[in-house]
């Protein structure tokens, strides 16, 4: 038996036995006694009684065993020439500082705290500075329209705001002081103090008295010490995106988040310390929390934080010079950022040149990873690619080749096998599981491990409706898929986007499979649209790679050929650019909606709105 299934097996049979050996990778205040409170099921608890604090671990005790010169954080902004190295020592002190500042603006354990920045250092520091604290920040994506930032101020209602001055992108400066003053007059809560740093792109006018400047708000204040809190205590709070009325706050334990995250450096990313990690997401979204900020750091890993874009920071070859000059050894990015890179630069001429030797491993996950798109990564850059899947729900992976546990085969589309501490099964509508090969739904027997959702913020009741009700006993991810013979599992898209034509149901995700697969597509969506006669018919948008022509005809008799001409596709458009939200998401039911004729608004999460207006013409034609 090898090592990936002893320690599966192990997680599924002796959940405590196993995460209390993980447990051991943390420096506890309080040691965990009980390892899982099932008490309150299906609302599951871990190492409830023990105390902790995140950012020791991710800090102080590096520090303290004699590491604190090491790098700890490397901020790379092609955008603003801005390139500053952190060690844990230097990143500790500016942590402790800024905690101290929060602290004399009244900030204390289980006071919130809304982070509305960018990808700047400060970020990493407002975040670590309220874990110091016990406080729950709170990240919302720097530059989120003024609606979405008062419903999650409204429902966070957090002490204080930290706002940095505007967001720099490639050619332009985004404002964030306007879209902040906005969300404070529309909603009903009033933090106590707005911290803002000013960044010299875009400097903000403040106008309340009870805003103050990043410098102000230091200058003078004391470093606040670690202050231990319970293990189930709240560390954030992160809304997921695109939701309609009142926001869904994902929140994350203390306790739970330390030990999966730490366990997830070395089984699954084969990271330890003094390895360079580099997440190239956003903090505003879970990579980012996850794998920027926590993960490396609990690790003793050095983290890079890129200011920048795959593509046009300059050109489509900066990934390669980030990952050459900082001697990135694991790199985790979205397929959408590879087929970005893929679609300017379809050779890879401009990795030429970059010394990418320490490189060991690419990881991508956030949106489904293309046969096309994984081939091309591992060809180019001569080492494994590996394909994970998880949620913002989950704060980590579900599904993933756990490299550091054992070197497993991978296999295209597939985000190989469940990781320890997570049942996964495929069902159908009653429950049951489905033959290996057939779709489902994929879900997930409770309790999840640690470092998922213990529950919904304030509200527990939505918690176990959102998530709980649908199949007693496990946790509904919205995806589905299936298990092939060997166990490797297959996401196939959100259960939404399985259309139902003439009876049949048909999976888009599996149509985008065979599109992508063309070598003239850099990248593809297919949506289901209303038809009067069949109920639903298959409509695909393609975006072509620099330089490429096709004919969309030879694009429909592929997908006829592979799927059969029960898959209905009969038309394909090729257009310049697909919706995507700024991690990186394909905007599918955005798309759906107007193709359908309704007023689909233009969702706060969208990258670029010139890109939706563009397609919209089409969608409806």
């Amino acid at each position: 038996m090898g090592a990936y299934r002893q320690a599966y097996d192990r997680s599924m049979d002796d959940p405590e036995g196993f995460w209390r050996e993980a447990a051991a990778a943390i420096d506890w205040e309080t040691p965990p006694g009980e390892i899982l409170d099932r008490s309150a099921a299906p609302l599951y608890r871990w190492f409830p009684g023990a105390l902790l604090n995140t950012c020791h671990n991710a800090l102080d005790r590096h520090v303290d065993a004699g590491r604190g010169d090491q790098s700890a954080l490397i901020h790379d902004s092609p955008v603003t020439g801005a390139l500053r190295t952190y060690t844990y020592r230097e990143l500790r002190d500016e942590v402790a500082l800024f905690a101290g500042a929060l602290r004399r603006l009244g900030v204390g354990a289980g006071d919130r705290v809304v982070l509305y920045m960018a990808m700047v250092p400060q970020t990493v520091v407002a975040m670590l500075a309220c874990a110091r604290l016990g406080a729950v920040h709170s990240v919302v994506f720097g530059g989120f329209g003024a609606r979405e930032l008062a419903a999650r101020i409204d429902d966070a209602r957090p002490k204080v705001i930290v706002a940095t001055s505007c967001g720099v992108e490639a050619g332009r400066v985004v404002a964030y002081q306007p879209m902040l003053d906005a969300a404070l007059a529309e909603a009903g809560h009033a933090p106590a103090h707005v911290v803002v740093l000013q960044r010299p792109q875009g400097p903000a006018e403040l106008s309340r008295e009870t805003d103050l400047t990043w410098d102000e708000a230091v200058a003078g204040a004391v470093p606040a010490e670690c202050v231990p809190v319970a293990a189930t205590d709240p560390l954030y709070i992160l809304y997921t995106s695109g939701t309609t009325g009142r926001p869904k706050g994902v929140v994350r334990d203390n306790g739970g988040h330390a030990v999966a995250l730490r366990w997830s450096m070395r089984a699954i990313f084969d990271t330890g310390p003094g390895d360079v990690f580099w997440a190239a997401s956003d903090v505003g979204w879970v990579v980012g929390h996850s794998y920027i900020v926590y993960a490396p750091l609990l690790t003793g890993a050095t983290t890079v934080l890129y200011e920048g874009k795959p593509v046009g920071t300059p050109d489509a070859g900066a990934f390669w010079r980030v990952a050459a000059q900082h001697g990135v050894t694991t790199m985790f990015t979205a397929p959408t950022a590879i087929r970005a890179v893929k679609k300017e630069d379809p050779d890879g001429k401009l990795a030429a040149g970059h010394d990418l030797s320490r490189l060991r491993l690419l990881f991508l996950a956030g949106e489904r990873l293309d046969p096309e798109t994984y081939s091309w990564a591992g060809e180019l850059l001569g080492v494994p690619v590996i394909d994970n899947w998880w949620q913002t729900e989950t704060g980590w992976p579900i599904a993933a080749s756990p490299r550091g546990l054992e070197q497993l085969p991978t296999k295209p589309g597939s985000p190989s096998l469940p990781v320890p501490g997570f049942r996964v099964r495929v069902v159908d509508a009653a429950g049951d599981d489905v033959p290996v090969g057939e779709e489902g739904s994929i879900v997930i027997g409770l309790p999840l491990p640690p470092g998922c959702l213990p529950t919904l913020w304030g509200d527990d009741e939505r918690y176990v409706a959102s998530y709980l009700s649908a199949f007693p006993g496990a946790y509904l991810t919205g995806d589905g898929g299936r298990f092939d013979t060997d166990g490797y599992l297959y996401v196939m898209g959100r259960t939404d986007d399985v259309i139902n034509v003439a009876g049949h149901r048909l999976s888009t995700g599996a149509m985008e499979e065979v599109l992508a697969a063309h070598p003239a597509v850099a990248e593809c969506a297919v949506i289901g649209v209303h038809d009067p006669l069949k109920g639903q018919v298959p409509r695909g948008f393609v975006v072509l790679k620099a330089g490429a022509e096709v004919d969309p005809a030879e694009l429909v008799a592929l997908v006829r050929e592979r799927i059969g001409p029960v898959a209905a596709l009969r038309r394909v458009d090729v257009v310049a650019g697909l919706p995507k939200t700024r991690s990186g998401k394909i905007l599918r039911r955005t798309m759906r909606g107007i193709a359908d004729g309704h007023p689909e608004p233009v969702p706060s999460t969208i990258d670029d709105p010139a890109v939706l207006d563009r397609l919209r013409p089409i969608l409806l034609g």
